[in-house]
């Protein structure tokens, strides 16, 4: 996966309309076109924001996890990653996002996809976690 980085300003946000009701994804249901309230995107994607940073993903290894090529990840540097969790991994200097699990005695980074096979975390790679992958940016097709 090739990293492009991006910058979180969470200073001023981006201020959007906001309707604060459940929206039927089933049958329809009544929405004014009143807006009271507006909501920072900022504040509400982002706990972090000196931690806090988004990358774009390249590949469908994680399609399973409704992550997409060209979908943007928010990542949080503080959080510690615990099983089960996406995180976004390095591993021998090569970037990647994958399910951290624990089998037995080792550790895997599981893809979401079945035509990608577990990675099992070994003593001779360099590997470092990057963050804990907290939200998703995607743009509907």
């Amino acid at each position: 996966m090739s990293l492009s980085i991006y910058a979180i300003n969470t200073e001023n946000g981006i201020e959007i309309p906001f309707f604060d009701v459940g929206v039927a994804a089933g049958d329809p249901s009544y929405v004014s076109e009143y807006f009271p309230d507006t909501i920072n995107l900022s504040h509400e994607l982002v706990a972090n924001p000196k931690a806090t940073f988004c990358v774009r993903v390249s590949g469908q290894s994680m399609v399973g996890a409704g992550i997409d090529d060209g979908d943007l990840l928010i990542v949080d540097k503080e959080l510690e990653a615990k099983e089960g969790q996406i995180i976004l991994a390095v591993i021998n200097g090569d970037y990647t996002v994958k399910r951290l699990i624990k089998k037995s005695d080792a550790y895997y980074l599981q893809p979401e996809n079945p035509a990608f096979e577990p990675l099992r975390i070994t003593t001779f790679m360099d590997f470092r976690i990057w963050g804990v992958v907290t939200g998703l940016i995607k743009k509907l097709k």
